[in-house]
């Protein structure tokens, strides 16, 4: 195939052509394997036993019935499994003293949450193995349940796990006057002018991914191949291999095409543990495959923290300080990093914004429900909420605009790079370019002018806007930071290129695509790096006997960290190349030029050699430079020194109805900076899907526990998530300010659009109704929840209160002498 070409007859540019990406037809047309859709011979279903309650001895586990049951072969429970399961990996422990109870794939005497494995089916067919789960027989001596946190941290608390001392998992503190990042915390407040304070909820969510979890173990002897629907091959080989002391070298882990994540595929499953353990045991392939309800109940969690948070100003609106105190809810158990992501969102408080002062403190607290772990922004868009609505209220506090108030406080363009109070390095950015286009995309001006009008005539329906000026940490590196906050791995990629002998081009990444567009992405990068034809790139990925190095994906890293890793690979191609072009032309390499894929002799534009050319006459090995081995392929490793940090500004035009408490989205605005943009098409995709997923915590998602226990929203007629018919059209644009710490300049997008919409789109319901009393709202904003805050004259039904402190108590007045209790607050708790 030949490269598609401009008048000049170069190669085009790939970096920023809005290619449609090369994997969507085989994953719309469903011409593509799934974990569940794999079939092996003598394959063994498993199906598992879960318990109905949340707290509870085991005192019996009857599985005569089951064991004689029509296709079934094998029955476990936690005792048969107990010498070999081991405990499921907690690979960030963000304190010496963080207590991990531990965590066995299936309960052995004791169960901790609704839906923990109790017994594992093993039948002939998956309906054989489904049946049989009804004829477990298990006995329960009940325990107390534990799921308010604000309860379980007080003395005297019933326990989650009676082993232990406390249901706090850990404490960890961030203080800028300690660490030397800012000055004195406690000083700031204590001279501060005005100082507000807010309670705010970060309800409970679950990831919700299209392709429900699966995993196909097959046993090869000594060695065993997983297939799991996972966003971690790697880190999951290397976890498997340590929990069932299977080594290595004898694990294969293999994710075939992904049908979403979101951070709920970021684990270390119970049942990929399970699927190990019955192979071995049986010598037999196995598999499971979750149904939608387990997903719902027993995948892990996102969010659900209690958020209390400060903020000093002075009476012109320079903030003073920021103090930032959390309950993080862990769940019943340590998963993956779940205690790191309330943790690493400690850095982002902060914000946009120049604190002096910041203090930063988070109790991880146990409670009886499914653990909690990493969801799209994993800590972002938790911080990002909280500095977002703790501006708006101190911009009502002092009466000033909101986006003035954000104007006033915010880093300037020319003061990057810029070393927040949190430590963090801002490496590029200009807020108030951003803004301005998305005041301009949104008609700030004009909505701002028909509010008014609304409030002077006592419009039943009334219009707020919203503001959420935002940066994050993405780019999940670098390997010495994270070290350095104990995390268990580095932050590194890994990608290699293969030139073949007729021209084409093999990628290997380690970074695990689950809907992202890396096949096209990385062809794009390759086919700019190399000169090669787009078509001529074949990506590979996500098999660990392919791929046997990598990290995978998550935190926004792909691009910025494996598509960087792909670039420095394809300049290493470039150089090996270079030495065989000089010997074939006969010129030394200083002379040797290359562009659109061509080595040419500087002042002699006839000779000239492709690089695909030399991919051929290197594989023959005729004629090649003695010292050199005859191949140009080449990999690399990549390890930023920093964090990349995309920013953007977003507004939200939200209409309430007062009489009815149903809110609307009139108009949503963004303009988001994500550095170079590969493919403007993905981009807006990305955008897209994550100002889905914020919206939809704000206006729609919430797992709700009854007071046993139980998981109220287990499917998804009650778990709202919302369609393309629920959202309105989006209005986006970009700026760009490249990322100077990878080659490629990309900050990362994947995350982005979540973590910046949830507070926008609360903030624009605040304003529309802040005029009849309202200050706070809890999330998701249905329409009860709204409709109390206006017509219910107190707390709107909701315990959180907007003046209770963080630090000492209630905080009602501040030194203006104006009250910053809430009047109305909505919600149920």
């Amino acid at each position: 195939m030949t490269a598609v070409e401009d008048r000049t007859g170069a190669p085009s540019p790939e970096i920023g052509k809005a290619r449609k990406r090369k994997e969507d037809a085989r994953l719309i047309t469903g011409r593509t394997t799934w974990t569940d859709n794999m079939v092996l011979p003598g394959m063994l279903h498993l199906a598992v036993v879960r318990s109905p309650v949340a707290h509870a001895r085991i005192t019996n586990v009857d599985v005569t019935a089951a064991r004689e049951a029509p296709g079934v072969v094998a029955v476990y429970t936690g005792a048969d499994l107990a010498e070999e399961q081991g405990s499921l990996p907690c690979a960030w422990p963000v304190t010496p003293e963080m207590v991990n109870p531990g965590h066995p794939s299936i309960a052995v005497d004791r169960v901790n949450h609704v839906g923990e494995a109790v017994a594992v089916i093993v039948a002939r067919s998956k309906t054989a193995a489904q049946d049989a789960v009804e004829l477990v027989d298990v006995d329960y001596d009940s325990l107390p349940v534990v799921l308010d946190m604000e309860e379980a941290v007080k003395d005297g608390a019933d326990l989650v796990h009676d082993h232990l001392e406390s249901n706090t998992s850990y404490h960890f503190v961030f203080d800028a006057g300690e660490m030397g990042t800012g000055s004195d915390t406690d000083q700031a407040f204590a001279d501060a002018d005005v100082v507000v304070s807010r309670r705010l909820i970060q309800q409970r969510l679950i990831p919700a991914f299209m392709e429900p979890r699966s995993v196909v173990v097959q046993p090869q002897g000594e060695n065993y191949t997983m297939w799991s629907a996972t966003q971690i091959p790697h880190i999951l080989r290397v976890m498997a291999a340590m929990v069932t002391g299977i080594p290595e070298h004898k694990l294969r882990v293999v994710a075939p095409d992904v049908g979403g994540g979101f951070g709920g595929k970021l684990q270390v499953n119970p049942e990929e543990i399970l699927c190990l353990l019955i192979a071995r045991r049986l010598g037999k392939p196995v598999k499971w495959t979750e149904t939608r309800s387990e997903s719902l109940m027993t995948a892990h969690h996102g969010r659900d923290q209690i958020q209390y948070v400060d903020i000093a100003a002075d009476r012109e609106g320079n903030v003073k300080g920021l103090r930032v105190r959390l309950l993080a809810d862990m769940g019943a158990y340590l998963r993956l990093i779940t205690p790191g992501v309330p943790a690493l969102g400690a850095f982002m408080y902060p914000g946009i914004y120049k604190f002096p002062a910041y203090r930063f403190e988070c109790d991880g607290v146990f409670t009886n429900k499914v653990p909690t772990d990493a969801y799209r922004g994993a800590g972002r868009p938790e911080a990002t909420f909280a500095i977002e609505r703790i501006m708006d209220e101190l911009a009502v506090e002092l009466g000033m605009d909101p986006m003035e108030l954000r104007r006033k406080n915010w880093i300037n363009a020319d003061e990057f790079p810029f070393t927040t109070v949190a430590g963090l390095a801002y490496d590029s950015g200009d807020y108030e370019t951003a803004t301005q286009q998305a005041l301009e995309l949104l008609g700030y001006d004009e909505l701002r002018a028909e509010q008014q009008r609304r409030r002077e005539s006592g419009d039943r329906v009334q219009l707020g806007i919203g503001i959420s000026t935002f940066t994050e940490m993405c780019g999940l590196a670098p390997s010495r930071v994270l070290g350095s906050l104990s995390f268990g791995a580095g932050g590194w990629e890994h990608a290699a290129i293969r030139m073949l002998p007729t021209g084409k081009v093999e990628v290997v990444t380690g970074s695990t695509p689950h809907g992202q567009g890396h096949e096209t992405a990385w062809s794009q990068l390759v086919a700019d790096s190399l000169g090669v034809p787009f078509e001529d790139v074949e990506v590979l990925h996500g098999d660990t006997a392919i791929s046997s190095r990598g990290l995978d994906t998550y935190g926004s890293r792909s691009l910025v960290v494996g598509g960087s890793a792909v670039v420095k690979a394809a300049d290493k191609v470039i150089a090996k190349a270079r030495k065989i072009a000089a010997h074939l032309l006969e010129a030394s390499e200083d002379d040797l030029e290359f562009s659109g894929g061509r080595f040419s002799v500087r002042g002699t534009p006839g000779a000239g050699l492709g690089i695909q050319e030399i991919a051929l006459a290197i594989f023959a090995a005729h004629d090649y430079p003695e010292g050199v081995e005859p191949s140009i392929d080449a990999e690399a490793t990549f390890d930023p020194e920093n964090f990349s940090f995309p920013h953007g500004t977003h507004l939200c035009a939200m209409e309430v109805d007062t009489e009815t408490g149903f809110v609307k989205i009139r108009k949503y605005a963004c303009v988001d900076d994500v550095g170079t943009i590969v493919n403007p098409l993905i981009v807006e995709g990305q955008v897209h899907g994550g100002l889905a997923q914020g919206i939809a915590q704000a206006l729609y998602e919430e797992a709700v526990y009854d007071a046993d226990g139980n998981l109220t929203t287990g499917t998804f007629v009650d778990y709202l998530v919302p369609s393309a018919a629920d959202l309105p059209h989006f209005d986006t644009g970009n700026t760009v300010h490249t990322a100077p710490g990878n080659p490629i300049g990309a900050k990362g997008v994947g995350e982005a659009g979540c973590i910046a919409s949830t507070p926008a789109v609360v903030n624009a319901a605040l304003d529309a109704v802040r005029h009849l009393g309202v200050t706070d709202i809890r999330m998701p904003l249905t329409p009860e929840r709204v409709w109390r805050a206006i017509h219910a004259g107190g707390d709107g039904g909701d315990r959180a209160t907007a003046g209770s402190n963080a630090y000492g108590g209630a905080q009602t007045e501040t030194t203006t002498g104006v009250s910053t209790e809430a009047s109305s607050l909505g919600g149920d708790r």
